[in-house]
């Protein structure tokens, strides 16, 4: 019988029964419900121990997770207990349910049984990586911004020299991608037989690691990449019949190198005018291999005009950092990752000091040689350690140089020093660590800038205006784009390797070329979202446009789109939800030839909703379509996992990946499979333990849109890409109050961003009610 709160008022109990009884009533318990606590020690202890913490040789796991009561109750009573599952009823298993989530289960019981605090972390190997480069890099010119064209800069010279008279034309090319055959570059203005041209900007790198850049040209060439004074591809005096020359190079993501491309139909240092002219046919084409990529080439997405100095690129293997909680994380320390940051230190260190006349501003012979070489010490360590040097680094610094004849060995001497400190492997959240360096590292996982730098010194950044100022002004950042991309990257699973080999006879035309192309669509459509002024979540499920070129637009039967590169097109018009259905996550997520429901679920379900999946007890291979020939792909994956454990998670898996049936293994849109209708019907139960009925791809678009379960899920995530720490490490209750903070703030997910910059420069660590900065 429950009681209504009128009636407890009559009993006039005393203040604490009566609390006790509250709370029962508006949990929904009824008096004399069954007891969680006793149920637990009666069914549960023998396997899970008294708190939960697992009994060896039965489960020796911890019982915790974040499913809700009601989402626990569901499992309980479904799979326990082990010997006996399904002989608890709907009352006990959510009696138990509720027990243990308060007791031990949830985040919040956690964090109560054991807080959480911000964790000593070193520099991951990304942020190793960029603070390397920003930290040398901040000795150079600034680069020389362009406008916002795609493309690189040609200049066109009717004769063999680069003389500024001898300039015929100078043009934005989208590619280097050009076969003038026996024809004049620019009619009219040039002579076929004799041109040289060049191609200067910059190119972005994507991914990091070794980028393979081929030319394929007619005639002498020669190329450099982020160098301007060592070619990456030398032929210039060319001999025989070589027409493909090559050259590699180790880059890191999110940055863009200087480009210089060469070429010229002439014989050099030879005067054949007096000779009869035989006009020769002439080509030249840049071409390119990403890491994992298909050679191609050079897509003018990648291409600018923008000038640039060389980059220091670490190019010192590491081993990867720590991501068994789902996020990067720089908390492992090994005898590889020591010596990889030796071998790092060594690889600048040598760098730095061959180029010192440059840094230091010095040469042989200069007076105030080592006095300059001390003074650029010193500015350098303290970039690296982000902080002002102590008396006693400073003595370091003047008596390393002393101790050496030549500046230059001292200096190599001083910046492994520098380099190898802890003050600039680690990081120091919570411990002092200055507002610059935490703002940085949110917002670019690299140092500050000088700007940044300024602004602290000043006290600008110990008032809201200040800091927001600065926010808003790192967010539009190149390295705060990279940092927002990459953490896109990590929840859509972009990050892992993925060969999207599809079978050719089902799918002609689906090859590593066109794979190419869809991860730029999917990239441009996630910039294109995040970026805009309203920078609304929603939009990521609701959008119906696709980004297409002319590759993609032919093999999905679309309008023809732009010769010139990407434009957004409409897209099977109301049977599209945003990037759960691009083209290219569709096709990740599937097998050679069939659509995956396991793979989408998973995804849907991890990566979106935040639900927790067990691994499976074992690895399962798919039935084979050719073994049930009358069955469609939802029926084969019905039967296979229709067994009452494996229901436990692909009750979810199944349902949600199903809503995705209707989109083939490439992603096109189908009305049939294996000649049978398909049923794109599924469901979801969400942590307050309402069961959502999903019709279809567009009606789970609009859950995701709208659905506080991954509203949560998005806010946890973009925590841990953003700060590299678990959010109850900033207080119990910091999870739903950003989540709060993102739902009232119109779902704006650059203000999420930048409250949780702020968040990272709190003092107490804690979520405060803040003025939200205004975007421009």
């Amino acid at each position: 019988m429950k009681l209504s709160l009128f009636h407890l008022l009559l009993l006039g109990l005393k203040s604490n029964a009566l609390l006790l009884l509250l709370i029962a009533f508006e949990s929904g318990m009824a008096l004399g419900a069954p007891d969680g606590k006793k149920i637990y020690e009666t069914k549960c202890v023998s396997c899970h121990g008294q708190n939960g913490v697992g009994i060896k040789g039965k489960y020796n796991k911890p019982l915790s997770g974040d499913l809700t009561p009601n989402q626990l109750a569901k499992v309980i009573e479904e799979t326990m207990p082990k010997e006996d599952p399904g002989s608890l009823s709907e009352a006990d298993a959510f009696a138990v349910s509720s027990y243990i989530h308060e007791l031990f289960y949830s985040s919040i019981a956690r964090e109560r049984n054991r807080p959480a605090r911000i964790e000593l972390s070193r520099l991951t190997v990304k942020q190793y990586r960029n603070s390397m480069m920003d930290l040398i890099g901040s000795f150079r010119p600034a680069a020389i911004p362009s406008d916002k064209t795609k493309g690189i800069r040609g200049e066109y010279f009717k004769t063999r020299n680069f003389n500024k008279e001898d300039l015929a034309q100078s043009r934005i090319d989208a590619e280097v991608d050009f076969d003038f055959k026996e024809e004049s570059p620019i009619s009219g203005k040039m002579e076929p037989g004799e041109f040289t041209l060049r191609w200067t900007g910059a190119i972005h790198a994507p991914e990091t690691g070794y980028y393979e850049f081929v030319i394929h040209a007619s005639h002498a060439v020669r190329l450099w990449v982020n160098d301007n004074n060592t070619p990456l591809i030398d032929a210039w005096v060319k001999s025989g019949k070589d027409t493909e020359y090559k050259g590699s190079i180790y880059l890191v993501s999110g940055r863009s190198y200087s480009l210089r491309l060469e070429f010229t139909k002439a014989k050099q240092g030879v005067n054949d005018n007096k000779k009869p002219k035989v006009v020769q046919p002439a080509f030249v084409k840049l071409l390119w291999k990403k890491p994992g990529g298909p050679v191609e080439i050079c897509p003018g997405e990648y291409l600018s005009s923008t000038t640039l100095p060389e980059m220091f690129v670490s190019s010192t293997p590491f081993p990867p950092d720590d991501g068994s909680l789902g996020w990067e994380r720089g908390v492992t320390v090994s005898k590889e990752w020591d010596q990889a940051t030796t071998e790092g230190a060594l690889e600048a260190a040598k760098y730095i000091a061959i180029k010192l006349p440059e840094f230091a501003k010095t040469k042989e012979g200069d007076a105030q040689r080592i006095e300059k070489t001390e003074d650029f010490l010193k500015k350098f360590a303290t970039k690296a350690f982000r902080r002002n040097l102590q008396t006693s680094e400073n003595e370091i610094i003047k008596k390393v140089l002393k101790e050496f004849k030549d500046p230059q060995d001292g200096a190599l001497r001083v910046l492994v020093w520098v380099l190898k400190s802890p003050n600039f492997l680690y990081r120091n959240e919570g411990q002092g660590d200055s507002v610059a360096s935490q703002l940085s590292y949110t917002l670019w996982d690299s140092i500050p800038d000088q700007q940044l730098l300024e602004a602290e010194a000043s006290g600008k950044l110990k008032n809201s205006e200040g800091l927001n100022r600065e926010i808003d002004r790192m967010l539009l950042d190149a390295r705060a784009h990279e940092k927002i991309r990459g953490f896109f990257h990590d929840i859509l699973l972009l990050n892992q390797s993925h060969e999207l080999n599809k079978d050719a006879s089902r799918f002609p035309g689906f090859d590593p070329k066109l794979e190419s192309d869809l991860r730029i669509s999917l990239d441009k459509t996630i910039d294109q979202i995040f970026w805009e002024k309203e920078s609304n979540y929603q939009r990521l499920f609701l959008e119906q446009d696709l980004f297409m070129n002319e590759r993609i637009a032919k093999f999905y039967q679309q309008k023809p789109a732009s010769k010139n590169g990407f434009e957004k097109v409409s897209f099977d018009a109301g049977q599209r939800a945003g990037i759960i259905t691009h083209p290219y996550m569709l096709s990740m997520l599937s097998y050679s030839a069939e659509s995956s429901p396991i793979h989408r679920g998973v995804f849907l379900a991890r990566s979106l909703l935040g639900v927790t999946l067990k691994p499976p007890p074992e690895a399962a291979a798919p039935l084979a379509a050719s073994l049930h020939p009358s069955l469609n792909t939802r029926e084969r994956v019905a039967l296979q996992t229709k067994g009452g454990a494996c229901m436990t998670c692909h009750g979810t898996i199944n349902s949600l990946g199903f809503t995705l049936e209707r989109f083939d293994a490439v992603g096109r849109l189908r009305e049939k499979d294996n000649a049978k209708s398909i049923d794109s019907n599924g469901w979801y139960v969400a942590r307050d333990g309402k069961k959502v009925t999903l019709e279809n791809a567009q009606s789970l678009g609009r859950y995701l849109a709208n659905s506080p379960d991954a509203h949560r899920a998005f806010t946890e995530q973009m925590f841990h890409h953003m700060l590299k720490q678990p959010t109850r490490a900033y207080g119990a209750e910091t999870l739903e109050q950003l989540t709060l903070y993102f739902e009232k703030n119109s779902l704006n997910m650059r203000q999420l961003a930048a409250e949780m910059a702020r968040m990272a420069c709190s003092a107490n660590a804690k979520v405060k009610s803040r003025e939200v900065s205004k975007q421009p």
